[in-house]
């Protein structure tokens, strides 16, 4: 087995499980502890961050399998049926589309907390997750292991910024959350869409980038533009005259009796408005435009 370190010395002491580091290592080195299993026994855990696989770079990396072999053991622990991954799971999937029968695995039994750092660090330092699975696993490390924003910044060499930002991704509707993991959105609309604190309009602004294919920048202006409109202070109703209010409950009197129903005079101000005229079946609307039509 060629020399690999697979595993970060920064998040793996950060998550203590610094002692997996040496044993990993000597296995690769020496062969040891390294099994050859049936593929068909191996399968994938159901709590992995990563959801989504791009095909291309499995196919790639399945045309590397054929040609060099499985350079790092698959990670696993042994369910007793079958071997569940750990850490590897894109050199498995690669290794099916390659026509593997058998693969290399690390056996060895893991806590929750291993599996987790493993799983965070092979995808991070092989391909990087799609930003909803980066965020995901970012908020399951805060929840679990009880980390802050800094922590977590600080055991994936990046900004405390560039975390926070990540983790705001997750108040995006589901439905905006998907088209952002398939790719039919980018990050910058978005994050644009963050604006938008409703998420089922978030959901109804995002099939509207769609179909008129929107650049980052014209969502940008679009939702400033909205927030601009939301933030303006609804027009001051005018108070009405005390004496024409009066006249229009008078007017409302009289042409009640005239129509035989109810009648209401709407006033917008002191000089316009609109007349209501109630019907409760369709004869007695026939009857109300005879009347007005003067038959």
């Amino acid at each position: 087995m060629a020399k690999k370190g697979g595993l970060s010395k920064g998040i793996s002491k950060g998550l203590g499980i610094d002692a997996l580091i040496p044993e990993v290592k000597e296995a690769e080195e020496s062969g040891n502890g390294i099994l050859e299993v049936e593929i068909s026994k191996v399968e994938p855990d159901k709590n992995q961050p990563r959801k989504n696989f791009d095909e291309d770079e499995l196919e790639a990396l399945a045309d590397s399998i054929k040609q060099h072999g499985i350079i790092d053991p698959i990670l696993v622990q042994d369910k007793g049926d079958y071997y569940e991954i750990v850490g590897g799971e894109r050199r498995w999937r690669a290794s099916m589309i390659a026509g593997l029968k058998k693969v290399p695995v690390f056996v060895r039994e893991y806590t929750d907390k291993e599996k987790l750092a493993i799983s965070l660090i092979d995808n991070t330092q092989r391909v990087n997750l799609d930003p909803i699975e980066e965020a995901t696993t970012y908020k399951r490390l805060m929840d679990e292991f009880e980390l802050t924003q800094d922590e977590v910044a600080d055991l994936i060499s990046k900004s405390r910024p560039a975390v926070a930002n990540s983790l705001r991704l997750l108040n995006l509707s589901p439905e905006v959350q998907e088209l952002l993991s398939q790719k039919v959105i980018s990050s910058g609309h978005a994050r644009a869409l963050l604006g938008i604190k409703d998420q089922e309009k978030q959901s109804e602004y995002a099939n509207v980038i769609i179909d008129k294919q929107l650049s980052v920048r014209e969502v940008e202006k679009e939702i400033k533009k909205m927030q601009s409109e939301g933030s303006k202070p609804a027009p001051k109703k005018k108070e009405l005259d005390p004496q024409l209010v009066a006249v229009y409950s008078d007017l409302e009197e009289k042409l009640k009796q005239s129509t035989g129903t109810k009648v209401s005079i709407i006033a917008k101000d002191n000089s316009k408005g609109k007349i209501e005229i109630e019907y409760y079946n369709q004869d007695e609307l026939e009857r109300i435009v005879d009347m007005l039509q003067g038959h």
